[in-house]
Parts: C-alpha cells; sequence; structure tokens
C-alpha cells in the first residue's frame, strides 16, 4: 500500500509538472526553487482562471445615510392694502391728505424736453420666480438679470410714458451690487449728475421693489381689479425729520398726492396709502421726487409688469397735464 501511495505522489508531481511545462515553457520549469512554484501558480491560472478577492461583508452596523432635506420655501399669502387716499406718516409731522390734495400740484414741465427720470437705487431686487421668470439670484430676492428685476418693470413703464409723449431718461445703472452699503450715495450721484446735463428734469422716480414678510411667511400684494392680475404699488416721500437738510419735501408730497389721487380714480385697489417717512432718500436733489415700490417679493414679475402698465396709463395723463 505504501508503495502504491508513493507511486501516485510521484505521479501527479509528473503531471503538475507537465502541466506547468506547457504553459509556463522550459525556461520556467527548469528555474530555480522559489521559482516553481510560480510555475504550478501560473499554470492552474490557465486551467481554472484567477479567482476575484472576496468582497467585504456590509457593516451592518453602521448608520443609514440620511438624504439632505432641502429647505422649505416660505409660504405666499396674498393681501390687499387699503386707504389709498390716506398716509401712512411716521414722519412725525401732521399732514392731512385732503388738505394736501386741494392745493394741488405746482410742479410744471417744459415740453420737448427730458422731463422724467427713472433709476433705480437698488436695481438688483426681483421678484419670486415663477413660469419663465427664473433667475440667478445675487441674493435673497435679488438678481442681476435686467429682463427679470425691476430695471425690467422700469422699462415697462417708460415705454407706456413715452407712448403718451412724455420725454423719459431711463438709468438701468447696478448700485446695489456687490455692496448693498452706499447704494443711495451711488444713485445719487447719477441723479445729480443728469440734473446737470438735462436741467429740465423735474420729476426723478426711483422705482423699488417692497419686501413684506419673514423667512417663513412672504406677503404678496394684490390689486383687486377685474381682468388682471396685478400687484399693488406703493409711493414712499421722504422729509426732513430726521435732522438732514430737505426744504422741498412738501413739493414731493404734492406731487405723490396728485399721482396717488389720479391712479386711485381709475384703478381704487392698485394703490396702497403712501408712505410718508423721515430719511432723505435722495429726495432733496430735485423737488419732483418719490420712491415707487410695485409689489413685494411674493409677487411674481408679470403681477408686477400688470400693475406697472395700470400705473403708467392712470398717471401719465396726469402728469401731461402738467406740461407748459
Amino acid at each position: 500500500m505504501k508503495r502504491i501511495r508513493l507511486y501516485l505522489v510521484l505521479g501527479l508531481a509528473f503531471l503538475l509538472l507537465g502541466i506547468g511545462y506547457r504553459f509556463c515553457g522550459l525556461g520556467e520549469v527548469l528555474g530555480s526553487l522559489h521559482g516553481d512554484r510560480q510555475i504550478f501558480v501560473s499554470g492552474f491560472t490557465h486551467l481554472i482562471g484567477s479567482v476575484a478577492a472576496p468582497s467585504p461583508a456590509p457593516d451592518i452596523t453602521a448608520e443609514p445615510v440620511q438624504p439632505a432635506l432641502a429647505s422649505p420655501s416660505p409660504s405666499i399669502v396674498p393681501t390687499t392694502i387699503g386707504g389709498s387716499a390716506a398716509l401712512k406718516n411716521s414722519s412725525g409731522y401732521d399732514i392731512d391728505f385732503e388738505s394736501v390734495l386741494g392745493g394741488g400740484c405746482k410742479l410744471r414741465l417744459s415740453a420737448d424736453a427730458p422731463q422724467i427720470l427713472v433709476i433705480h437705487t437698488h436695481s438688483s431686487e426681483a421678484y419670486t420666480p415663477a413660469g419663465l421668470d427664473r433667475y440667478e439670484a445675487s441674493g435673497d430676492s435679488r438678481t442681476l438679470d435686467q429682463e427679470r428685476n425691476v430695471v425690467r418693470v422700469g422699462d415697462e413703464l417708460c415705454s407706456v410714458l413715452r407712448s403718451y409723449g412724455l420725454n423719459v431718461i431711463h438709468d438701468t445703472g447696478v448700485y446695489d451690487y456687490p455692496s448693498y452699503t452706499g447704494s443711495y450715495n451711488r444713485s445719487g450721484e447719477a441723479v445729480q449728475g443728469y440734473l446737470e446735463q438735462y436741467p429740465t428734469i423735474k420729476i426723478v422716480i426711483d422705482l423699488h421693489r417692497d419686501a413684506l414678510g419673514s423667512s417663513d411667511v412672504l406677503y404678496k400684494t394684490v390689486a383687486a381689479e377685474d381682468g388682471v392680475c396685478a400687484s399693488q404699488i406703493m409711493l414712499l416721500v421722504g422729509t426732513d425729520a430726521a435732522g438732514l437738510e430737505h426744504p422741498d419735501w412738501r413739493q414731493n408730497l404734492s406731487l405723490a398726492v396728485y399721482l396717488q389721487s389720479a391712479v386711485s380714480a381709475r384703478y381704487p385697489s392698485l394703490m396702497r396709502p403712501i408712505s410718508l417717512v423721515s430719511y432723505r432718500y435722495n429726495q432733496q436733489l430735485c423737488a419732483g421726487s418719490m420712491i415707487v415700490e410695485v409689489g413685494s417679493n411674493g409677487n411674481t414679475l408679470q403681477e408686477a409688469l400688470a400693475a406697472i402698465r395700470l400705473f403708467a396709463h392712470a398717471a401719465a395723463p396726469a402728469i401731461s397735464a402738467l406740461i407748459e
């Protein structure tokens, strides 16, 4: 039995050696002792193929990875702010809306020369993205895309006013980016330059978008006018109540009240109460200045465009009546 086992072992050894010779060549078979192991491994690899390393077992104790949750969008709540024949007065001055209206507007415009300047101190202000009106944001409800921010609303205002024969200049400069601080200083310099170049300009409109709400809730103003989906508009007039020189602020107020009355007579829900505040906002530069806030950050661009068209169609005849 022992001999039989010995013969079997020797036979198996010669068989393996032959396989190594067949697949690895004579030079490998006659190689060094430590090389013989490589010969046999090489031969068996040709016969049975390479064996992949086993995959590591999953770690069942590891915490599952939770997908990142997107920040919830704020709720948008529609609201209509009444009181178009009133003042929201935070200036400290005692002002009666009807008395100012009865005093009339003494401002007069020249014909056939620049009459109105439209500018945007915060030109990157934008609206809630909707439909095709989406943009690359430069901040919260802000974009430098002038087809999607308040500059586009200014284009619409100027277009309608010009259709009534009014001479309008539209400044599309960017004054609030990259630095928001100092916006009014920069836009004020621009206004002063226009007034020096075109002394016939008597009305300066600084067109903005209002911001109403918080990080959780945004309010969209709604004008309840038949057949149109429009935001509301607010006129803001500054005073000298903060202690800075502004001797002609009452003339600014009389123009705002004059236009407010004309627009409200045609579109009763379009205008919010006029806001009378303590600070000047560059309105000391021209005795026919005002801020026009078109909609809020809860409104869409299309709602703002609808609102400014209504405003312009109602205000243009009133402004035309001031031409000498």
